[in-house]
């Protein structure tokens, strides 16, 4: 059987692990602002950008899937408490693989890097285009209300 400290260490280092492999991948241009490398029109700095925000919220995602796990295996909570969580935890499972889906579509259909957060109905879409248009905004607003079933309400804001 495990025990707390058993648990805690394997989460701990299951997530040290992860983050290790995550940065060795990451290509060195990112670790790199001050260099300005054009590639397909995108600066470092605006790469930068996307991908501390994505860092960030991944961070964010994963401290909460912890917390969440970790109050599901508390012995002293009902299980309908635990069934609160466990729906929660669906919950940020789905909205973590929306938000990765749409992001790939918003880069394919724009050829532009994207961040997206979900939160509740409010969905935020921040671009690294130079195509700063309203035109291009209202596509991506469009693409994204394609993804819902429900009126979602989404903000584009280019970096």
């Amino acid at each position: 059987m495990i025990n707390k400290k058993n648990l805690w260490f394997l989460t701990l280092f299951s997530l040290v692990l992860v983050l290790s492999i995550y940065y060795v991948t990451m290509p060195s241009e990112v670790f790199t602002e001050s260099k300005k490398v054009s590639t397909d029109n995108i600066t470092t700095d605006e790469v930068s950008l996307i991908d501390s925000m994505k860092l960030e919220d991944d961070a964010l995602v994963l401290k909460e899937i912890n917390d969440l796990k970790e109050k599901l295996v508390n012995s002293e909570l009902s299980s309908e408490e635990k069934n609160t969580f466990f729906e929660e935890l669906k919950k940020v499972n789905k909205n973590s693989s929306k938000e990765e889906t749409l992001e790939n579509k918003i880069s394919k259909e724009c050829n532009c890097g994207a961040f997206v957060k979900i939160d509740g109905d409010n969905v935020r879409v921040v671009l690294d285009s130079k195509d700063a248009s309203a035109s291009n905004a209202n596509k991506i607003m469009r693409l994204v209300q394609s993804e819902f079933d429900n009126k979602m309400f989404i903000s584009v804001k280019y970096s």
